[in-house]
């Protein structure tokens, strides 16, 4: 049976190939090769006509890049009018076919062009690079985010949750992923193959990735996980070097220390949520001992907020001082904190992207440090503070619900209470 699949799969590559290679004589533009895939001509050969229009796409250059997606902005978009007079139309006698009449001009033909180019070989992944580049032209050309909006719609459906698979990463993982854990790390630079080992191989350490079956060696999203004995308040005592390992049976709090997107082209896209409460949940059954659930995150916008406050006349000496290197812990604390609790967009979320994350997940703002990332990247934007964000599993849905409908920041009282302390008796307390 086994030798019957391995010559299916081997017929299967070679018809590919043949395909491909007669594609490459097609020599229409981008948009008639669109137009080709969306009329019969895709219906019967729309396998090797998408495979044919993403290798040209692939190796055009950026002006015919932006001709493409200016072509499905504009000659693929929805005609408004008719949209309008069928919506009249349905109001007036909502018939069925009425109905499917008005689905489907309510629906731009680029959607349909982007569903048939998702199906040969490897089609999702080139779709999920296309987008980097969508994305990139977007920033200059503002209207191209229409085409972007039916991306973002269509990457959801087909990354939704259920397609994804979580696999754990660990020193046995095959080199190719391990080679893209150390690229896409996006928190805490991976030095070395000694610093990966170190963050796989002991029995307190994990590693957790989300994959989807059709790009099945591009890690989605990761998150790097620490057992220990407390809650740590120093990324630089989680990843010191030499550090005796702990048991596992000794291990009371999971800390979720690094979570990194890898995918640009799924900007928008969140698997976060998912992946923190998956991991939990495994590790829960696989650590018995386990009592905590917790992060150590970085708060990437604090200096960025304070040198907003030089002059303000409750923050500004304090904001001077954290900028200046010359705060006390105390004062350090104190101004992150008054930074997670009140520093707001415009829309009333969070200023800062991480807490936004975690609160909109349903955590809490547990304990802030001071010198808890004493690198040069800490040091740039936090002064070197970071944040405990705590996962009851028992509270995130009640504090997810909170945070949306009200925007509430949940946090302990200690970390309300430093918040609102006057800052003149936080500057007067020893550095803790």
């Amino acid at each position: 049976m086994q030798r019957n699949w391995f010559l299916g799969d081997l017929l299967t590559q070679l018809f590919e190939r043949r395909d491909r290679a007669r594609g490459k004589d097609d020599t229409r533009p981008l948009p008639a090769l669109c137009d080709a895939l969306l009329s019969t001509e895709g219906e019967l050969s729309g396998v090797q006509l998408a495979a044919t229009l993403l290798d040209r796409y692939a190796s055009a250059n950026d002006a015919d890049k932006l001709a493409f997606f200016e072509y499905l902005n504009t000659a693929l978009e929805i005609d408004a009018a008719h949209l309008a007079a069928l919506a009249r139309t349905y109001a007036e006698a909502p018939r069925t076919d009425l109905f499917r009449d008005l689905s489907r001009a309510a629906e731009p033909r680029r959607q349909e062009l982007l569903r048939r180019l998702n199906q040969p070989v490897g089609a999702t992944a080139a779709l999920v690079a296309m987008r980097v580049d969508l994305l990139r032209f977007v920033r200059d050309h503002p209207d191209l985010a229409r085409t972007d909006f039916d991306f973002v719609h269509l990457l959801r459906s087909w990354f939704n949750p259920g397609f994804l698979v979580l696999k754990a990463i660990n020193w046995d993982t095959p080199a190719r992923i391990l080679d893209k854990i150390v690229a896409y790390e996006a928190v805490h630079r991976i030095g070395d193959l000694d610093d990966l080992r170190r963050r796989l191989y002991p029995e307190d350490r994990r590693c957790f990735a989300f994959f989807h079956p059709s790009m099945p060696d591009e890690p989605l999203i990761f998150v790097e996980v620490a057992l220990t004995a407390d809650i740590p308040g120093s990324i630089d005592a989680l990843l010191l070097d030499g550090r005796t390992p702990l048991a596992t049976e000794a291990a009371r709090v999971a800390v979720f220390y690094s979570i990194s997107n890898c995918q640009s082209g799924l900007t928008g896209i969140s698997f976060g949520n998912l992946l923190i409460k998956q991991v939990a949940a495994e590790l829960a059954r696989d650590v018995p001992g386990l009592e905590r659930f917790v992060t150590l995150s970085p708060i990437p916008r604090l200096n960025q907020w304070l040198a907003t406050q030089t002059d303000d006349p409750e923050h500004g000496q304090a904001a001077q001082d954290v900028l200046g290197g010359t705060a006390s812990e105390a004062v350090l604390r104190a101004m992150a904190a008054r930074y997670l609790m009140t520093a707001k967009r415009a829309d009333g979320t969070p200023f800062d992207p991480v807490a936004r994350f975690h609160l909109g997940n349903g955590a809490e703002i547990h304990d802030l440090h001071a010198n808890a990332d004493t690198s040069a990247n800490g040091h740039a934007q936090s002064s070197g503070v970071m944040v405990n964000y705590l996962y009851d599993l028992a509270q995130t849905g009640p504090n997810h619900a909170r945070f949306a409908l009200h925007g509430d920041v949940a946090a302990t009282k200690a970390m309300r209470t430093l918040a609102n302390a006057p800052l003149t008796q936080t500057s007067k307390e020893e550095p803790a």
